[in-house]
């Protein structure tokens, strides 16, 4: 019997060679068929599997390029910022009245009026508090959308656009994995993590245009400098002095006189010395510029403890960037920023909550850039090797921070819960109708100020409002507020509206 027929597969209960006394040809193809059919079945699924992840990562080929990792990370931060501010916005979770503050002035731009803000008292103007003209630029957007929610991601949008400069300074000077770990720890600094926590500011602006006009610097892009930088001027009255020491920092890596750094330098200062002497004053109805009160003795104190100052001075560089920022001259650019700290008795400049060191992250990041590159051929061994993972222990580090920081909370499944108490402070401040004159504090701002006129609690200029909003204390009963409202308009009676677990409305039903 031939064993290759067999093994081939003559029909079942035929005797081979029976009608011919010879063995046939072998037959391999048939009945070989179903037997490889049945046993070759997973890796022919296999196989077609690894076609389809071939032909995915082919087609995804160009999202993956290293030039863009930067705008990835910049994306991811984003989508991280903007989550964040939404889920402390539905919670009501606010630390202040500044995000009240900046969408009274964004709705007078969008409506093509003053940037009248009533809760800094009836009929200021905030362009005689700070000068932060750059505002008018969330207008249209605002007019679109008239909400708290698009400041907040507006601010998102502002503070991931600043790690894009980073993150491609970063890749191009040090490589692709140390650009992404910079890139990284930068996005999640302490400081800028503080500043996305903290309602809206209009440092939301300064933070992209440091951090490109510094890449600029590196770079040796002379007019993106002073294009990147003399916005600065319209952000915030003290931030003129920064673009002039940015242009002075180009004066010193050219060591040449530049007609560009020194037109910046000239322009950061004259903006700066207009701003503060005329601009402010003449929208102030005061006449002048209300924040000489927070430097020298009058102010409460000449200096700080020296111990705060080293404290909060080290918070900003070790974490960061190891010290290793101090080794480039970029780190000059901070010094305006610390300068009116020592200036100032004011104690918030110089702890680590608020917004008030988000500008310093770019630079003292960018700056570590800088550095790096020559601190890796130095002489010593130990410098270089402290060089080489320095990116990777600047991200382990921002990391463990996070643990203990806002974007911590994005892990915890409370964060995208809404309470059942501010569901019913929002539909008892629903109440409320539009165009109404409100009086209020903290807590019912958000939900006011973009359909009604809200003034400050206790400073209405005499205006008795239609509506008092007020946070209910735990030392206060109603009754006790009522009081204390009646106190504030004595010739004007009001009513509880309604009330939930932690809020009360009163409705004026006579004066005016």
């Amino acid at each position: 019997m031939d064993t290759a027929a067999a093994t081939a597969g003559g029909a079942p209960g035929r005797i081979l060679g029976a009608d011919s006394g010879s063995v046939p040809p072998p037959r391999a193809a048939e009945p070989a068929a179903p037997a490889t059919a049945t046993t070759d079945a997973p890796p022919a699924r296999t196989g077609r599997l690894r076609r389809t992840v071939h032909r995915l990562r082919t087609r995804t080929a160009p999202l993956r390029a290293p030039h863009l990792d930067p705008y990835w990370t910049a994306a991811f931060f984003f989508v991280a910022f903007a989550l964040l501010s939404i889920c402390r916005f539905r919670t009501m979770s606010l630390s202040s009245w500044d995000l009240g503050i900046f969408e009274q002035a964004v709705r007078g731009y969008a409506h093509f009026q003053a940037p009248i803000v009533d809760l800094k008292g009836p009929g200021t103007n905030i362009l005689g508090d700070h000068f932060s003209p750059v505002l008018i630029v969330l207008a249209p957007f605002y007019r679109v959308f008239p909400s708290p929610l698009t400041l907040l991601t507006a601010q998102a949008a502002l503070f991931a656009l600043s790690v894009l400069p980073v993150a491609r300074a970063a890749a191009h000077y040090l490589g692709r994995a140390p650009g992404l770990a910079l890139g990284f720890a930068y996005g999640m600094s302490w400081g800028v993590q503080k500043a996305v926590d903290f309602d809206f500011h209009e440092i939301a602006f300064a933070l992209p245009l440091i951090a490109f006009a510094l890449e600029a610097v590196l770079r040796g892009r002379w007019t993106a400098v002073v294009c990147w930088a003399a916005p600065l001027v319209l952000v915030k009255e003290d931030l003129g002095v920064t673009a002039a020491t940015i242009g002075a920092l180009a004066l010193l890596r050219t060591r040449r006189a530049s007609p560009l750094a020194i037109g910046l330098v000239a322009f950061g200062i004259t903006a700066t010395a207009v701003t503060l002497g005329v601009l402010i004053p003449g929208f102030n109805n005061s006449g002048s510029y209300d924040y000489w009160s927070k430097f020298g003795a009058d102010g409460g104190g000449a200096t700080i403890p020296l111990d705060t100052a080293v404290r909060t001075t080290l918070w900003v560089l070790l974490p960061t960037t190891g010290l290793l920022a101090l080794r480039s001259p970029l780190v000059l650019v901070a010094l305006p920023t610390l300068g009116w700290r020592f200036l100032s008795h004011d104690p918030h400049y110089w702890g680590i909550d608020w917004h008030y060191n988000a500008v310093l992250m770019p630079i003292v990041f960018l700056a570590l850039i800088d550095a790096l590159p020559q601190v890796r051929v130095s002489a010593r061994p130990w410098l270089r090797s402290y060089a080489h993972h320095l990116p990777a222990a600047v991200l382990a580090a921002a990391l463990a921070l996070t643990a203990n920081l806002p974007l911590a909370r994005l892990t915890e499944a409370a964060t995208y819960r809404t309470p059942p108490n501010v569901t019913a402070d929002e539909k008892l401040l629903d109440r409320i109708p539009d165009g109404a004159t409100v009086e209020s504090d903290i807590r019912p701002l958000s939900r006011l100020t973009h359909r009604t006129k809200v003034f400050w609690i206790g400073d209405t200029g005499g205006l008795s409002p239609e509506y008092i909003a007020l946070q209910l204390r735990h030392d206060r009963t109603p009754r006790q507020v009522l009081a204390e409202a009646t106190g504030r308009h004595p010739r004007s009676t009001y009513v509880l509206l309604g009330d939930t677990a932690d809020l009360l409305v009163f409705h004026r039903t006579s004066g005016k």
